[in-house]
């Protein structure tokens, strides 16, 4: 009896996941070629491991002016990403001469129609499942086939005894068996493992750094050849190096090795944060590399053999027993008249750019389908998908267009049933990673009438085109349609394009940050307010390059611009001549125009994101209080826009500036440090229903915003999340 149960049981999993097995092996065999293929190519440097980081990095600098990356992959193959012509460009390089060796190995087509077939059976999400599935039986039908031996071979001691010959099926498969059986455990376990960690049953862990940017030094200064960790950790340890993107202190080294990640002072080469790779992360890499044989020769044969088997072992089995054919059913799924509603959640307008892709596609099949932002949900009479494409915010709250939509749902009860998915848009880098993304899941999954079309938020890391195209051809493989996005080169096309006239420029080297203002003339008349944002493409086939506007007249705007050696856009707007025309479009951004009943406003910057303010203060006609808090380098810095500054303030139209230098030779500050001096000021302007208004780089964001909760907490007796939701806090960080 025991023993029938487990050949029924054997039996009934080979026949149950067959198909899915068949696919997979075949398309395995193909895949064991890749790795194999990709580590003989030769750009291999023979006693390059034996190289510290710092000569490493030693090397390639003096080979490149800009560089951003240098990474090493499982065949040991080094490469750098670097800014060429003011083009970014990833290359192979030799670590000992910097030399580069050729261009980054891309997928061959006939590996990427296998692995997308071996991974999802072209049925995306439904697809993963199955072969997850298969995996498992597959684990399932070695662990029977092992008890089927042992007994058959009378026991586990015997079990690579000789075997008793009755026919050529019976005899193969179990020879065959036996020899492939630990790679074919070790395929299905590792595919079971990858599986779940897939549909994220084995949670994911992410390393989060903890950074006090208050005590971070400048010296001793150190060249990063000097550098501790560089000059002790050898080239094989590591993964990739990250540079720091600017000369800021609060910028640093990025350093991923084989068991940890290190965050390193630019200027000391102190780390800053270091944390080791939780056990999950390591048991993913070693299951990736088990699986897929990357890195290595000898197991991507073993690997490739085992795959062999497998439909080998499926023929002599089903010459046995017997076989079955699979079954695919597809479902097709397509307000007063939409049938398909995408929602965005959107702090400075990329979250949207992106929604818009999906909402043209859908209107050029001839779908019914409403674009809105989140805070103007409402009842949706035809409505049989809901799309929510969302970013977050600060930490892990809803974006300035996602403040109400929590409310709103709760009001507006759908009549009908519908489906929902939710994609969420963030970077890693960020400790709640898409975590309102994931809050809107949830809380849609308790809305009366909503029904999941995909259980799981899908995740796009630092606005991945390749990431969210994926889940919309999945999506629409879910709803019966084809998408197919095609990745923008002008998004800025989805506007409609000015004319605008330079009408003043300031030169950039004569300003120690290299900055430069431009006077701009919209000649078209076209309406547009500080705070809006300026969408200008510098070249052919070029993404769109965003600016905030500050308004000085009628059709006048002004931009702050930083030029960037390699910039493209930056040295584009400054080879611009006094009269010259150009095109660009705006775009507009009305979560961060001035308040119109606040009768006091706080402005916060840091370097060119005084621009939308300057703006903003000129059109202070009614002399509101005005609080400007200004952020630079040095007191240099200021003489770009001293003479606006001097004129606001006798004018009236300023209250007062107080400026903050974080290079001066004496005290350093930063412009979180005079929030944190004025807070009782700037508490008594939030109880006033005033307003507080941000703008320059997220990682003063992040600063400010924890100074302004701990005001709340301690003049105000409330969350700061009290006053953005009622839009006191308004913010445009990049």
């Amino acid at each position: 009896m025991t023993l029938s149960i487990w050949r029924y049981s054997h039996l009934i999993l080979a026949v149950s996941s067959s198909l899915f097995l068949l696919v997979a092996s075949i398309t395995g065999v193909i895949l064991s070629v890749e790795p194999i293929n990709n580590k003989l190519q030769p750009y291999s440097i023979s006693n390059a491991e034996g190289l510290s980081l710092a000569e490493t990095l030693a090397n390639i600098n003096a080979r490149y002016d800009d560089v951003i990356s240098v990474s090493q992959d499982q065949n040991g193959f080094v490469s750098a990403t670097v800014i060429i012509d003011s083009k970014n460009e990833s290359f192979y390089i030799d670590p000992i001469t910097g030399d580069k060796l050729g261009p980054i190995i891309e997928k061959a087509p006939i590996y990427q129609f296998a692995t997308n077939l071996h991974r999802s059976l072209f049925l995306k999400t439904p697809g993963r499942l199955f072969i997850g599935l298969a995996s498992l039986l597959l684990f399932f039908i070695a662990v029977s086939g092992i008890v089927l031996i042992a007994k058959r071979q009378g026991g586990i001691q015997r079990f690579f005894s000789s075997v008793v010959r009755e026919n050529y099926a019976q005899y193969q498969h179990v020879v065959y068996s036996r020899i492939v059986l630990i790679p074919i455990v070790i395929l299905a376990l590792s595919g079971v493992y990858l599986s779940l960690l897939r549909f994220q049953l084995i949670p994911e862990t992410f390393i989060t750094h903890e950074i006090d940017f208050d005590n971070l030094q400048e010296e001793p200064l150190l060249d990063y050849t000097n550098f501790e960790l560089l000059k002790n950790t050898p080239l094989s340890e590591l993964r990739d190096i990250e540079y720091p993107f600017s000369e800021f202190v609060e910028d640093y080294y990025l350093i991923r090795l084989k068991n940890k990640e290190v965050l390193l002072n630019q200027y000391t080469g102190a780390p800053i944060s270091e944390k080791k790779y939780p056990m999950v992360t390591l048991a993913s890499e070693w299951a990736t590399v088990l699986h897929t044989g990357q890195g290595t020769i000898l197991w991507s044969i073993v690997l490739g053999l085992g795959s062999l088997a497998v439909p080998f072992l499926m023929f002599t089995g089903f010459a046995v027993y017997f076989k079955r054919p699979k079954t695919n059913i597809k479902n097709t799924v397509p307000k007063e008249k939409a049938r398909f509603v995408i929602l965005v959640g959107s702090e400075g307008g990329t979250t949207l750019q992106y929604a818009q892709l999906l909402h043209s596609q859908l209107l050029a099949l001839g779908k019914k389908s409403y674009l809105a932002m989140m805070d103007d949900y409402t009842t949706f009479k035809s409505m049989e998908h809901l799309v929510v494409i969302t970013a977050t915010y600060g930490q892990g709250e809803a974006p300035s267009s996602a403040i109400k939509f929590e409310t709103l749902l709760k009001k507006h009860i759908q009549k009908q049933p519908y489906h929902f998915s939710v994609v969420g848009f963030g970077s890693t880098s960020y400790p709640h990673f898409c975590e309102f993304a994931y809050e809107t899941n949830k809380l849609l999954q308790t809305t009366p009438k909503a029904n999941a079309l995909i259980a799981q938020v899908h995740t796009v890391n630092d606005r991945s085109f390749e990431a969210y195209t994926n889940w919309a051809t999945a999506w629409g493989n879910l709803v019966g349609l084809n998408i197919r996005l095609t990745k923008p080169t002008k998004l800025a096309e989805k506007s409609h394009k000015s004319p605008f006239i330079v009408l003043e420029k300031t030169e950039a080297q004569d300003m120690i940050d290299d900055t430069f203002l431009l006077t701009l003339k919209n000649t078209n008349g076209a309406q547009a307010n500080s705070g809006d944002l300026l969408s200008i493409v510098p070249g052919s086939g070029e993404q769109e390059r965003l600016y905030s506007l500050g308004k000085l007249d009628d059709n006048i705007f002004t931009i702050s611009v930083k030029r960037h050696p390699e910039g493209l856009c930056s040295n584009y707007l400054l080879q611009l001549e006094k009269g010259t025309t150009f095109s660009a479009s705006v775009v507009a951004n009305k979560n961060f125009h001035f308040p119109k009943k606040a009768k006091k406003t706080v402005l916060i910057a840091t370097g060119t994101g005084i621009g939308p303010f300057l703006g903003m203060i000129r059109s202070n006609s009614r002399k509101n209080e005005i609080h400007l808090y200004w952020g630079g380098r040095t007191e240099d810095s200021l003489k770009l826009y001293k003479p606006f500054i001097d004129n606001a303030l006798e004018s009236g139209s300023l209250t007062t500036f107080i400026p903050a230098y974080s290079r001066t030779q004496t005290e350093k500050k930063y412009v979180q440090h005079l929030i944190k001096q004025d807070g009782e000021q700037i508490a008594k302007v939030l109880r006033k229903k005033g307003c507080v208004m941000i703008c320059g780089s997220i990682a003063m964001q992040k600063e400010v915003l924890n100074e302004l909760q701990s005001i709340c907490n301690r003049y105000l007796k409330k969350d700061l999340s009290f006053y953005q939701n009622r839009k006191q806090i308004k913010m445009d960080c990049y």
